[in-house]
């Protein structure tokens, strides 16, 4: 799909014929009529009256509303806002219709109509399509390898259902590669992220307080179902929050993944004008996300945070010293207004032993502490250590649950799919780390572009560290978000490429000219 780089809107929809009739225009009348007939008989009315009037809004600004760089920012604000497993749309179909699912479906199938019309060479390069093929090709594998006893077992549909899931979250990566077009909305998508993560975080910290999640609340307003608000945890004296995630830890990890692109806007960003007042805008939103962080009650946050920091440090230390100097102050002051919080989420974790103790509670029961599992764990894997027992296999929630919650996808992934599995996730969470990094070190690219792909890195180095305290893959938000990060580290890695290639060359000659001269 080429998209004209000398506008901002893009439409996908079909032009409007200059005069007359066209055939296909009478058949989709008739189509709609039948569908509108149809629906009137047999569903609610009120439901469908709403879902007409939003269609016919959207018919009417539909070359507004449908074009690339509008959806691409709709998909990013329903992965950020709307918590996934708690909401689809009030239509009945037998399943539900979560947003995100259809948003993403929709999108598909816009670009497959797009491909059809104007053929494959207009794709734009994704960069990751190795890294995705090679984790897909091990998961299948691995089904295919225990394809007899997962038949015998019935979870050979579940099996199937996973890999399709994770295709299709990884599909992401691909439209938001396609949806991007200028440098303008790329640091508007960044920005969108960044400051998103800030609301989130604010009013994580307000659910904190109040008990009440306002994300849980956008059914009242909003044409959606809420399917399920019972989510509750309790720690450090008071409720852990979830705001827009599944759970606590995913919030931390997310709040986490953002923070890196924040830092880069501080010095990126062409909005604010003034520098001081862009570092002070980007370390007001990084607050916020800190404030959320807290309020998630998670230690996975906190233990991300430290990887991500020595990260830094290794390939750029003069900023990592900068944040340390801003964050040490930060946290001494944040220590003294929320001292249970602090204790609890970072000089806990001091305690070596103490640590070590609570990740060994209730051994042989369901939520064993994660170093109590590892010895049946690794029994297991001695059974099974090339393909594991088949992607879907384990069951871990419901009445047909038959394994543990190991809260660690890297050994979920081990025992599912064997030295298979962690090939694959290697390819698709620490192979891209490596390219991003030699892109950044060793490209002529610009500084700007250079440096969005090390945030980027550093974001994947943090959601591949927070794999081994969750299970990743069950909670989809940050997965997701790390898709439409790649997208965006696919278009720094190559749009505009032929350009810097060029300025290296014209430089490198006019080098030798001056010497030989």
């Amino acid at each position: 799909m080429s998209v004209d780089s000398q506008t901002t809107a893009h439409s996908f929809t079909p032009s409007t014929p200059k005069r007359g009739t066209r055939p296909w225009d009478v058949v989709l009348a008739v189509a709609v009529g039948a569908v509108v007939i149809v629906a009137v008989l047999f569903l609610d009315p009120l439901i469908i009256g709403g879902v007409l009037l939003v269609v016919a809004g959207l018919f009417v600004v539909r070359r507004g509303f449908f074009n690339w760089t509008t959806m691409l920012f709709v998909l990013t604000a329903v992965v950020l806002f709307v918590p996934i497993r708690r909401y689809a749309l009030p239509i009945q179909v037998g399943f539900a219709l979560e947003p995100y699912r259809v948003l993403i479906a929709g999108l598909l199938i816009a670009l497959a109509v797009s491909i059809f019309r104007r053929g494959a060479s207009s794709l734009k390069p994704v960069v990751w399509g190795w890294p995705i093929a090679i984790f897909l090709w091990a998961m299948f594998a691995s089904l295919m390898v225990n394809a007899v006893t997962l038949t015998e077992t019935e979870l050979i549909s579940g099996g199937f259902a996973n890999i399709f899931q994770l295709a299709f979250l990884l599909s992401v990566i691909v439209l938001t590669r396609q949806m991007l077009s200028t440098e303008l909305v790329t640091m508007i998508l960044l920005n969108v992220i960044v400051f998103a993560g800030a609301f989130v975080g604010f009013f994580a910290f307000v659910e904190r307080l109040t008990r009440q999640n306002i994300f849980l609340m956008l059914h009242q307003f909003l044409p959606l179902t809420i399917l399920r608000d019972d989510a509750e945890s309790l720690r450090a004296g008071g409720g852990r929050a979830y705001a827009s995630s599944q759970h606590p830890i995913a919030l931390a990890v997310l709040f986490c993944m953002i923070i890196p692109i924040a830092i880069y806007l501080m010095k990126f960003s062409p909005w604010p004008r003034f520098a001081f007042t862009r570092k002070l805008v980007y370390t007001a939103a990084i607050g916020a996300m800190l404030v959320g962080m807290l309020s998630a009650v998670s230690r996975t946050g906190v233990v991300t945070l430290g990887v991500m920091f020595l990260f830094l440090l290794v390939f750029r230390p003069k900023l990592a010293g900068i944040l340390m100097v801003i964050g040490l102050p930060l946290l001494v002051v944040v220590g003294l207004v929320l001292p249970q919080l602090v204790e609890t989420m970072v000089l806990s974790l001091f305690d070596i032993e103490g640590v070590i103790a609570s990740q060994l509670t209730s051994p042989g029961m369901a939520g064993q502490g994660r170093l109590a599992d590892l010895p049946d764990a690794f029994d297991e894997f001695a059974q099974y250590p090339l393909a594991g027992t088949g992607v879907g296999s384990r069951i871990v929630v419901g009445d047909d649950a038959n394994a543990q919650i190991l809260d660690n996808q890297w050994l979920g992934t081990l025992l599912e799919a064997g030295v298979l599995g962690i090939v694959g996730l290697v390819a698709l969470f620490v192979w891209p780390v490596f390219v991003m990094m030699r892109f950044t070190l060793r490209s002529s690219a610009p500084e700007s572009r250079r440096f969005l792909t090390f945030a980027i890195a550093t974001s994947a180095v943090g959601y591949a560290t927070a794999m081994f305290f969750y299970d990743a893959f069950a909670f989809m938000q940050t997965l997701l978000l790390l898709s439409i990060l790649y997208g965006v580290a696919a278009w720094a890695m190559t749009e505009g490429k032929d350009t810097w290639e060029a300025t290296k060359t014209r430089d490198a000659t006019v080098f030798e000219a001056r010497v030989a001269g």
